[in-house]
């Protein structure tokens, strides 16, 4: 368990190396043009609803979007609870945040199998989960600089993937990463911050 947790934190650097090198290019983890085209963008999935949802799902409300599947043993797990820890400290800025979690794993993950999932009272209440064809998944994780590999064979496999969560404005643009692993607190610093524009 703690090698499997090792390898999803070496993931996450991984990845916000990257997405620090692309806000390099443009000038910082700032909501700019440039930079909101460089990560996330057009996509087409199902909720958890299944109902058929777009790019616009995203607009109206800063986003926290996080990657991962629901069998997941722990990263997944333990980034919804601290989001949802992290919405109980922000208050009534809370109201201005949905949590939209989006599965690695369409296999399983069906929106019945997601709305179960996403209704555990540790998670963040009213958040959107999304699934798909592996097209569409492939299509999403492209967009957002993400890396899922499925791990093992038989029902009881893995998904390897990277763990930062992607924190979009309320156009739907690219505002910054936030680190797995981090406390509530932090993260609710953070998102603060960009709600006033820090």
């Amino acid at each position: 368990m703690r090698a499997r947790s090792a390898i999803f934190l070496a993931l996450g650097l991984a990845a916000a190396a990257t997405l620090a090198v692309l806000a390099a290019r443009n000038g910082g983890f700032q909501p700019q043009a440039a930079q909101g085209a460089a990560v996330g963008g057009a996509f087409t999935m199902v909720d958890q609803d299944g109902r058929p949802v777009d790019e616009s799902v995203l607009k109206g409300k800063w986003s926290a979007v996080f990657f991962g599947f629901t069998y997941c043993p722990d990263v997944c797990p333990t980034t919804l609870q601290t989001l949802a820890a992290a919405e109980d400290q922000l208050g009534p800025k809370a109201r201005d945040l949905q949590v939209v979690f989006v599965s690695f794993d369409p296999k399983r993950d069906t929106p019945a199998q997601l709305k179960a999932y996403l209704s555990a009272d540790s998670f963040p209440p009213g958040a959107i989960g999304l699934t798909g064809t592996p097209e569409q998944v492939a299509a999403i994780a492209k967009a957002y600089h993400v890396y899922y590999e499925v791990a093992g064979e038989g029902d009881g496999y893995l998904v390897n993937h990277s763990t930062p969560t992607y924190l979009m404005d309320p156009k739907g643009r690219f505002n910054r990463i936030i680190p797995y692993n981090l406390p509530p607190a932090e993260v609710a610093r953070q998102i603060a911050d960009a709600m006033r524009g820090g």
